[in-house]
């Protein structure tokens, strides 16, 4: 009698709401194909700390999913599973466990080793027949490694960024920005009665269509988003401007972390994850110094951050969720290989993985935004789908 197909589900990079919902989907799925699903802890790290003499280790990083197990997940935000930002082909040395280093599939390079010769003997070891990755560019790009070398891989792709090339809608996307509203107009309280101008910083690293978004849909003053550099003194006449014409006597504004002025760079720090991408933040901080000094205006700043990440999803990004998880499976089961679930116009396809490692995904500048005044502008509604892709 042949074996049931097993298929591992991971989550990596940065949580955002709806990944539970898309495990939980791949899941329900799965028993209805009679298909065995197995979790895979803390994204490829599993992977790689996985140790197949071991069985305390196999037992820390690999778990069984079945519909009883998942069945209230998707009540709550963030990855049962957890996560962590490894890439398996780019380990520090130091970083790699002794029982990898030992073997002989693994290759040096630098202070770096790949490991990838560790994963595919767990792979095969725990009779693993495809692999259903929810993840960002980075995470998916390690997807696309293994794609390459012959696993079936069928990639679901989050980020609250929504900056997975290849895809219009990411999981996580909707929740973050519905997120960020909620936020700048609570702050419209505090920022009106002290009668000051607040600098709302949002993540976005390559792609500032958080801070769009949020700007278009609470009706900022001002939004400036990664990919146009702005002019600061341009900026900050406008903000002390639309603070004088507000009956409130207030200005409020977006800014993506990845943001720069002409000239400049972007702000970052420490030191560069597996990816080779430092921490970002503090663009925002640094502007309302600046506006203070030069205005005399006073400001508050305040850095989202981990709140459009944190909690529940938003019924958009459960309807994603799910149904990204169950066509997912599907294509699994049929055989499919080397595919990304995404969305197009609204319409729920598959793409080529590999279209994840060809380009960065970024705001329509042209279409959407103004580069003069630094707003959303969305210059023809008509033939346009639902989010502004």
């Amino acid at each position: 009698m042949a074996r049931r197909k097993r298929v591992a589900i991971l989550t990596g990079g940065g949580d955002v709401p709806g990944l539970n919902v898309a495990i939980k989907a791949v899941v329900v799925r799965a028993e209805a194909n009679d298909i065995d699903i197995i979790g895979v802890r803390r994204g490829w790290m599993g992977l790689l700390r996985v140790n197949i003499d071991d069985p305390e280790a196999i037992q820390q990083y690999i778990v069984p999913l079945n519909v009883e197990k998942v069945r209230t997940i998707d009540r709550t935000g963030g990855t049962i599973l957890h996560t962590s930002r490894t890439n398996p082909g780019n380990v520090n040395i130091s970083e790699v466990p002794h029982y990898v280093v030992d073997s002989d599939k693994a290759v040096v390079s630098g202070d770096k080793m790949d490991c990838t010769g560790h994963i595919l003997k767990v792979l095969e070891f725990l009779e693993i027949d495809a692999i259903i990755p929810i993840g960002g560019d980075d995470t998916l790009s390690y997807a696309t490694r293994l794609n390459r070398e012959g696993v079936q891989i069928v990639a679901i792709p989050k980020t609250m960024d929504n900056d997975v090339f290849g895809t219009d809608f990411c999981i996580g996307f909707s929740t973050a920005v519905t997120r960020s509203v909620d936020a700048i107009n609570a702050l419209r309280t505090t920022t009106g009665s002290h009668e000051r101008i607040c600098v709302v910083e949002l993540f976005g690293r390559n792609s500032g269509e958080t801070s769009l978004i949020a700007a278009y849909l609470a009706d900022v003053d001002r939004a400036v988003i990664s990919e146009v550099p702005f002019d600061i003194d341009k900026l900050i006449g406008y903000l002390v401007g639309d603070r004088e014409k507000n009956p409130s006597h207030y200005a409020i504004m977006t800014i993506s972390e990845g943001a720069h002025v002409i000239g400049g760079t972007v702000k970052e720090s420490g030191i560069e994850d597996a990816y080779g991408h430092k921490k970002l933040g503090g663009v925002g901080n640094l502007l309302s110094q600046e506006i203070k000094e030069r205005s005399g205006v006073n400001v508050i700043y305040q850095q989202l951050a981990y709140m459009m990440r944190s909690g529940a999803p938003d019924s958009l990004d459960r309807m994603v969720a799910v149904s990204y998880g169950s066509l997912a499976l599907d294509q699994v089961a049929m055989g499919h290989r080397g595919r990304m679930v995404a969305l197009h116009n609204g319409i729920f396809t598959t793409v080529p993985l590999d279209m994840v490692i060809t380009a960065k995904k970024q705001v329509d500048v042209t279409a959407l935004y103004d580069t003069d005044s630094y707003r959303p502008k969305v210059r023809d509604m008509l033939g346009k789908p639902m989010f502004l892709y």
